[in-house]
C-alpha cells in the first residue's frame, strides 16, 4: 500500500466540506445521520491511514481526540513513521495485528484507489474518507464489495456531534455574548 505523505494542509479534513472537484459533480449520496450513528456504535477498531505525527496535521488533532474521548481501538498507518502519540505505527493495513472495523484516511485524492483495495483486502467492514475527500469510483466500488461508506466528513466531529462531544474541542462552548465575563 502506498501510505507515504503529503497529507491535507493543517485543519484541511476537519473544515467545511470541499467543493466537488472543477467539472466534476458529485453523484453518489453518502449515509444519512442514523446510519453513519450505527456505523460509530458498530466500531470497535479505526485504523487511521495517512495518520502523522505533527501536531498541525488534522489526522494527529482527530487521532487524539480518539484517544481521549472514544472507546475505539485506534491503529496508525504511515510507511515513514514508527510512534505516534506513544503509539506503534504500522506500515500498512495488512500490518496491523486486527482488522479494523473502519478505515479512516487521510490522503491525496489520487491514493484512494489503491487505499480502498488494500481495505477490501484486509477485509474491513467500513471505509471513511475525511472531509474534503470525496471519490465517487472508490464509494461505488466498496458499496459494491459490501462496505459501508463515509465521505467528505470528520470522524471526530460525528463522533462528537453525536455523543455530546463537540464542546471539548471549542465548539458548543455555552458562550452567547462576545464579552468575557469579569468573575
Amino acid at each position: 500500500m502506498s501510505t507515504l505523505d503529503p497529507q491535507p494542509a493543517a485543519g484541511a479534513a476537519c473544515a467545511l466540506p470541499a467543493p466537488a472537484p472543477a467539472g466534476a459533480a458529485r453523484t453518489w449520496v453518502g449515509p444519512d445521520a442514523g446510519r453513519r450513528l450505527a456505523l460509530l456504535r458498530r466500531t470497535r477498531s479505526v485504523a487511521i491511514v495517512g495518520a502523522s505525527a505533527n501536531p498541525s496535521r488534522a489526522s494527529y488533532f482527530v487521532a487524539t481526540y480518539l484517544l481521549s474521548s472514544s472507546p475505539y481501538d485506534v491503529y496508525f498507518v504511515n510507511p515513514r513513521a514508527t510512534e505516534i502519540l506513544g503509539r506503534p505505527v504500522y506500515p500498512s493495513l495488512e500490518a496491523l495485528p486486527v482488522v479494523p472495523d473502519l478505515v479512516d484516511v487521510f490522503r491525496r485524492h489520487d491514493d484512494l484507489p489503491a487505499v480502498l483495495q488494500d481495505t477490501l483486502a484486509v477485509g474491513s467492514p467500513a471505509l471513511w474518507l475525511q472531509l474534503g475527500s470525496w471519490h465517487d469510483d472508490v464509494a461505488r466500488t466498496a458499496e459494491a464489495a459490501g462496505l459501508a461508506v463515509v465521505m467528505d466528513r470528520c470522524l471526530k466531529i460525528e463522533h462528537a456531534r453525536f455523543h455530546g462531544g463537540l464542546h471539548l474541542a471549542g465548539f458548543d462552548t455555552g458562550v452567547i455574548s462576545s464579552r468575557r465575563s469579569l468573575a
